[in-house]
């Protein structure tokens, strides 16, 4: 899944509740908050700009409730 410089990250909430969507990069430092709210269940899609970031392998990190998922993105300029 390489991209240069936007991704889209699509995700589904199975119950409503608080949501956070952050990105890390390897060394497990946050480098970007994409979401941090109370939302409804549903599917939802975001652009994740990440042209002020250097290549290589991030992580985003989904949670809501009691799930969380963490998912591996690369970025190549």
């Amino acid at each position: 899944n390489p991209f240069n410089p936007v991704t889209k990250i699509n995700f589904a909430i199975q119950k409503q509740g608080l949501v956070t969507l952050k990105v890390y990069d390897m060394l497990g430092r946050e480098v970007a908050a994409l979401v941090n709210e109370f939302k409804q269940a549903g599917y939802y899609s975001l652009d994740f700009n990440a042209s002020g970031l250097s290549s290589g392998i991030y992580f985003y990190k989904l949670q809501a409730n009691d799930f969380t998922d963490i998912k591996k993105m690369v970025l190549i300029k």
